[in-house]
């Protein structure tokens, strides 16, 4: 059974800094590429930042220089370090892991972020 346990949202100031980590298992995390993703209310979801299987990483230019993506594959986890954070960052970051090999594609189930004064 796979699973992706995301962790690591709060309610943070402007300016502020959150490190959210996910956490796989049931798959073989080395051959899989994960990303960040997030959704603010009504708007779609939106890709935040991807990192290969081999460490090749990727970001959307609103997060560029703020946000960083990082994976430990001995612990299967990967993790989005988001600094400088605006109220615009808002929304339930979900995150994604695509196999290297096949056509699947695994979601958690989100953890809110909030950034507000």
């Amino acid at each position: 059974q796979v699973q992706l346990v995301e962790s690591g949202g709060d309610l943070v100031q402007p300016g502020g800094s959150l490190r959210l980590s996910c956490a796989a298992s049931g798959i073989t995390f080395s051959s899989y590429t994960m990303g960040w993703y997030r959704q603010a209310p009504g708007k779609q979801r939106e890709l935040v930042a991807t990192i290969t299987y081999g460490g090749r990483t990727n970001s959307t230019d609103s997060v560029k220089g703020r946000f960083t993506i990082s994976r430990d594959n001995a612990k299967n986890t990967v993790y989005l370090q988001m600094n400088s954070l605006k109220p615009e960052d808002t929304a339930v970051y979900y995150c994604n892991a695509r196999s290297r090999w096949f056509n699947l594609v695994y979601w958690g189930q989100g953890t809110q972020v909030t950034v507000s004064s």
